[in-house]
C-alpha cells in the first residue's frame, strides 16, 4: 500500500520506518529536515496526500515547557494540550484530500476529536498509539493493544482496513479494540495516567519503609505482586524514581483540566501528581542531608527521563534536583548538585568523593524488553563517595552504599 506519514518526530519516524520494512511505500512530511533511506520525503503535505491510500498524522499537541514535570507544577492552572498543529495539518490535508483514510495518531483529550476536528472531507479515525521511547519500533510491532476510534464505535470498513494494514506490520498478534473517538482518546490518557498511578503507589510504600524504619520495600511491593488475583501484575511495582517522560506528567495536567471541566468534584490526578512531587522532595532530602553531614556535592546519576534516551522533558532526576536545591536554599548556597548521563552529554570528571543518586536503572526500565544482565554506570564513583540506589540493585565493596527505601 501507499502510505502517508505526516509528521516524523521521535514517535513518528521509526513507525514510519517500520511500515516501510513491512514492505509498503511510505512518504513523509516533517516542518524538519529528515534523514532517512526508507521513508519518502516529500516537500509539501499536499505532494503525501495525493501519492497515499493511508495518511497518518502523528503531530505534537504540546504543553508549555513548565507543565512538562521536570520542575514543580502542582502550583500552576490545569490547562488542555495545545492542539493548534494538529488543527493546522488537518486544515491543511482537507484542502487536498479526496477519499484517502486519515488516521490521527496524537494524543488529546477525551471528547477532543468529536470537538474539533471533524468532520474531516475524507475518511478519518482515531488511532493512537501506546509506545515508550527508546523502544519506539518495538512497541510499535509489538503493540499490547491496538485501538481504533470510529465515530459511533462501530467497526467500519475504515476499521477493518487500517486492521489489515495492522497485520501486515505486527510481530505479535495483539487485540484489536474498536470504540468511539471518544473512547480510544480515553483509552490513551488513562492508559499512561493508570501507570503514574502504580508508581506514586509504590514509591510512597518507599517513603513508609524510609520514615518508618525496618521495612525493605521491596518485600512488601513483591508479596503484593503475588496476589495476582485482585492486584492485576507486577509491572511498574518497583519502586524507585517517579515516572516521567513528555507524555505521563503532562498527561496527568490535562486530564486536571479535564476533571475541572467536566464538574467532576473531585481532582484524582492532583493527587497523582502531588505524589509524585513530594516523594521527589522526599529523596532530596535525604540527599541533602548526607550532603550536608559529609560534606559532599551532590551527583545525580541520569538525567534524561530513562537510560539510553537523551530527552529530559519531565525528567525525575531533574525534578529531585530541583527540590535538592530547594530545601538546602534556607540553610546554605553551597550545595552543589550536577548530572552524569552519557546520552545528554553531561559527565562527571572530577576525582572527589559525592553523594551519588544512581537514578537510571536499565535492568528496571527495560526488563520487559530485552532484559539487560546489568546496570551501565556513566562514570567512575570516586573512593570515598556515597552511593544512594533507589533501585536496590548497586552493591560495592568499597563505596558506601544506601539502598533507598530498604530500612531492615
Amino acid at each position: 500500500m501507499n502510505i502517508g506519514f505526516i509528521g516524523l518526530g521521535k514517535l513518528g519516524m521509526p513507525c514510519a520506518e517500520e511500515i516501510a520494512k513491512a514492505g509498503h511505500f511510505v512518504f513523509g512530511y516533517d516542518v524538519e529536515p529528515r534523514d532517512t533511506s526508507l521513508v519518502d520525503i516529500q516537500s509539501s503535505i499536499k505532494d503525501v496526500v495525493s501519492k497515499s491510500q493511508i495518511i497518518f498524522i502523528a503531530v505534537p499537541t504540546p504543553h508549555d515547557k513548565e507543565y512538562d514535570g521536570s520542575q514543580p507544577c502542582m502550583n500552576l492552572e490545569p490547562k488542555d494540550f495545545n492542539y493548534s498543529i494538529v488543527e493546522s495539518v488537518l486544515d491543511e490535508v482537507n484542502k487536498y484530500v479526496d477519499n484517502q483514510l486519515i488516521v490521527l495518531i496524537s494524543t488529546v483529550l477525551p471528547g477532543t476529536t468529536r470537538e474539533r476536528f471533524t468532520p474531516m472531507k475524507g475518511r478519518f479515525v482515531y488511532n493512537p498509539y501506546l509506545i515508550a521511547m527508546g523502544t519506539v519500533a518495538f512497541d510499535f510491532t509489538n503493540p499490547e493493544i491496538v485501538m481504533i476510534g470510529t465515530e459511533d464505535g462501530t467497526e467500519t470498513g475504515d476499521a477493518k482496513e487500517l486492521i489489515q494494514l495492522y497485520k501486515s506490520i505486527a510481530q505479535n498478534d495483539p487485540p484489536y479494540i474498536v470504540g468511539t473517538w471518544d473512547e480510544c482518546e480515553c483509552i490513551k490518557v488513562f492508559y499512561n495516567t493508570f501507570i503514574s498511578n502504580k508508581i506514586s503507589f509504590v514509591n510512597m510504600i518507599q517513603d513508609v519503609a524510609e520514615r518508618q524504619g525496618n521495612i525493605n520495600v521491596d518485600v512488601v511491593t513483591g508479596a503484593l505482586c503475588k496476589a495476582g488475583t485482585r492486584i492485576i501484575n507486577s509491572s511498574y511495582m518497583k519502586a524507585g524514581m517517579g515516572d516521567g517522560g513528555a507524555c505521563h506528567p503532562r498527561d496527568n495536567i490535562a486530564l486536571r483540566f479535564l476533571a475541572k471541566k467536566l464538574r467532576l468534584g473531585y481532582d484524582f490526578f492532583n493527587g497523582i501528581m502531588l505524589s509524585r512531587e513530594e516523594q521527589a522532595r522526599n529523596m532530596a532530602l535525604k540527599l541533602v542531608e548526607l550532603a550536608w553531614d559529609n560534606n559532599m556535592p551532590i551527583v545525580i546519576h541520569g538525567k534524561a527521563y530513562k537510560p539510553r534516551v537523551s530527552y529530559t522533558e519531565g525528567s525525575y532526576s531533574l525534578l529531585v534536583g530541583h527540590f535538592c536545591k530547594e530545601v538546602a536554599a534556607p540553610y546554605t548556597e553551597n550545595i552543589s548538585v550536577s548530572y552524569v548521563d552519557k546520552c545528554t552529554g553531561d559527565t562527571y570528571d572530577s576525582n572527589k568523593p559525592a553523594v551519588f543518586l544512581l537514578a537510571h536503572s536499565a535492568t528496571t526500565t527495560y526488563r520487559y524488553w530485552d532484559n539487560p544482565d546489568s546496570d551501565e554506570l556513566y562514570c567512575e564513583i570516586p573512593e570515598g563517595s556515597i552511593v544512594v540506589d533507589p533501585w536496590r540493585k548497586f552493591s560495592s565493596d568499597t563505596l558506601k552504599v544506601i539502598h533507598y527505601g530498604n530500612t531492615r
